[in-house]
């Protein structure tokens, strides 16, 4: 598994992160950290480290990108 450190927008309401770590479990991967970022105009920022199976998160963006109201804002390869 390859870690990513991910940053995403999503709605700033119920429900919202527990969607978005569903479908990071269902896309395969494994969270490992979360920061909540800010919430500003109703719109959440958040920070996640993922473990992606093999070294390419693109089902992973493919999965988030799908939902509504979410948007990939980065992915990036966390070496270790």
């Amino acid at each position: 598994m390859a870690l990513f450190q991910l940053k995403i927008s999503l709605p700033d309401q119920p429900g919202s992160l527990g969607a978005i770590a569903s479908a990071i479990g269902a896309a395969g991967c494994d969270i490992r950290s979360l920061s909540v970022l800010e919430a500003k105009e109703g719109i959440g920022y958040d920070e996640f480290l993922v473990a992606v199976p093999g070294t390419d998160p693109t089902d992973l963006v493919t999965v988030l990108s799908s939902m509504g109201g979410v948007t990939v804002i980065s992915i990036e390869a966390v070496t270790q």
